[in-house]
């Protein structure tokens, strides 16, 4: 459910915050390396398919997600931070056709050792509507699902911040 604050401020903020039993370099190489992060981003029943994955500052990231009827979902962007393993700021814009982009949101994920694990604070920035952060907080959700079980453990959901 959407933090009631999120949904009425000018910013627009999404932020979830996930417990994964496994160590932050592992998590953050999902997220970073191309193979990986085909195995798990995108919504339950979706195909993600990697363009571009390169994960430093100034570097460009495009990837199709492709829906269970075949519908091709276009994404990209630029890194603006890389630090292993604990951090990733990037840009993150929808193509809708003809050369031009949804709105542009930026995503920090924050990774933090937890009592043998690690925390992700994922937080994505910038919404141009409510719906549009409520569209991103369920497919992201589901994508944290997938991810949790990538890597073999069992997830916490622990709060919406």
């Amino acid at each position: 459910m959407t933090n009631p604050e999120t949904a009425s401020d000018n910013s627009r903020d999404l932020v979830l915050v996930r417990r994964f039993d496994a160590p932050c370099d592992l998590v953050f190489r999902a997220w970073t390396d191309p193979k990986a992060l085909a195995q798990w981003c995108g919504p339950h029943g979706f195909k993600a398919v990697g363009d571009r994955l390169e994960a430093w500052p100034g570097g460009r990231h495009r990837a199709c997600l492709i829906a269970p009827d075949g519908e091709e979902h276009w994404v990209g962007g630029k890194y603006l931070e890389v630090e292993p393993p604990h951090r990733l700021v990037f840009t993150h814009a929808w193509e809708t056709g003809a050369g031009e982009t949804s709105p542009e949101t930026i995503v920090t994920i924050t990774l933090r050792e937890s009592d043998g694990g690690t925390e992700m604070t994922f937080r994505q920035s910038g919404f141009a509507s409510v719906s549009s952060l409520e569209g991103h907080e369920s497919g992201w959700s589901q994508s944290f699902e997938r991810l949790s079980s990538f890597l073999g453990t069992g997830s916490e959901g622990l709060n919406h911040a």
